[in-house]
């Protein structure tokens, strides 16, 4: 039986990436509508939304990961009792704790949703806002069909790298307690110290197959859906 043999029969890696993928998705979802109402605080045009939406920003982005991870667990789950799940159910603790670390990712990466959607709103000449005003339109008539067509297009490559980030991040999820690609790692790093080698091939070759297509799916969008000026 050869090393990779051996591993992929003693640990559960195919798993384990799959709720790295799950994490991504469902993180990455959340994020970005919570990154698109923070977008349109900050171009709003009442002076509290602004400085709401930019607050939300600079500071979310400013604290590691880890602690936003841990201060959903312990914080929301072990302090203020906060369940996300069944508390009968026999997967429970699992359970709660994938969809804490949801929580917690969703909250750290939709700064940076915000961000790369406001780089996509700089993006737009001004004049085509003053011009959808002077006819008459409103603020979400203008959101909706002049600034968000075109913001959209012109963050689409900055969209990505926070995806490929957001896939990269979910290892973090470990210290929520959530099993996934880190914790197979420690656990292979562990027990089977021997075959060291092998360990990193398949890390690095699982990784490559969750990241490399989200990377090159994002630069084809970027060069097809580029905003001509």
């Amino acid at each position: 039986m050869s090393a990779l043999q051996e591993l992929f029969g003693q640990f559960d890696i195919i798993e384990a990436f799959w709720v790295n993928i799950q994490l991504t998705v469902l993180a990455g979802i959340l994020a970005f509508v919570l990154g698109a109402v923070l977008t349109i605080m900050r171009i709003s045009p009442v002076p509290s939304f602004r400085t709401a939406g930019n607050l939300y920003v600079s500071i979310v982005r400013s604290i590691p990961l880890t602690l936003i991870i841990l201060g959903c667990s312990l914080g929301l789950w072990g302090q203020l009792g906060v369940e996300l799940a069944d508390s009968s159910s026999p997967t429970f603790i699992a359970v709660n704790s994938f969809r804490l670390a949801v929580l917690g990712l969703s909250l750290y990466t939709a700064s940076f949703f915000s961000e790369s959607l406001y780089s996509g709103f700089n993006t737009i000449p001004v004049g085509q806002i003053e011009a959808a005003r002077s006819i008459g339109m409103n603020f979400s008539q203008i959101i909706s069909q002049v600034v968000a067509p075109q913001m959209l297009r012109g963050s689409i490559a900055p969209i990505g790298n926070t995806v490929v980030a957001l896939a990269k991040n979910t290892t973090v999820a470990q210290a929520a307690g959530v099993f996934q690609a880190a914790s197979v790692l420690s656990a292979m790093l562990e027990f089977r110290p021997d075959l060291l080698f092998s360990i990193f091939l398949i890390i690095a070759f699982g990784w490559t197959i969750i990241v490399l297509p989200v990377g090159m799916l994002f630069t084809y969008l970027s060069k097809k859906l580029v905003v001509a000026r």
